[in-house]
């Protein structure tokens, strides 16, 4: 009995252990899908950098405008915010941080830095990103992204 406690025990541990890290290639997976968007949004793409998101209704960002839910809503927000490449800048991704939630799901942490010319100043700003492992990949579901004062 001692010996099926103890085997109980320690197939809980690994458990535990396998779900609190990310596999190497599910880390890539979604650095990929964010040096995808980088890509894209330097082209002046915003739709090429919405394939990063969830393209359904659960898809939800949260900014300084307030809340969008679902992919065309958050679509138009970005259009609507960067109507140009000029407003659009050329972007990167900064320290960032993976955290692993579990096999479906994991979070991002990092910053953003918008380099803009013109009339438009830089921008930089924290975001938490909720990712979701898909059946084409690890996908976007949740954002929240804060411009930080200069």
């Amino acid at each position: 009995m001692k010996a099926l406690t103890r085997l109980g025990l320690l197939m809980s541990g690994l458990f535990l252990v396998s779900c609190s890290t990310l596999r190497p290639s599910s880390q890539d997976a979604m650095r990929a899908v964010l040096d995808t968007q980088v890509a894209a949004w330097n082209r002046g793409d915003v739709e090429a950098f919405m394939i990063g998101y969830v393209t359904n209704e659960e898809l939800r960002f949260a900014g300084a405008s307030g809340v969008n839910r679902g992919y065309q809503a958050t679509l138009e927000r970005y259009r609507k915010a960067y109507p140009n490449p000029s407003a659009m800048g050329q972007l990167t991704f900064s320290n960032l941080e993976f955290m692993p939630l579990s096999g479906r799901y994991a979070e991002v942490f990092g910053r953003y830095h918008l380099k803009r010319g013109g009339s438009y100043k830089d921008a930089t700003g924290l975001f938490t990103l909720l990712f979701e492992r898909t059946p084409v990949g690890w996908r976007i579901r949740h954002d929240h992204s804060s411009a930080l004062t200069p």
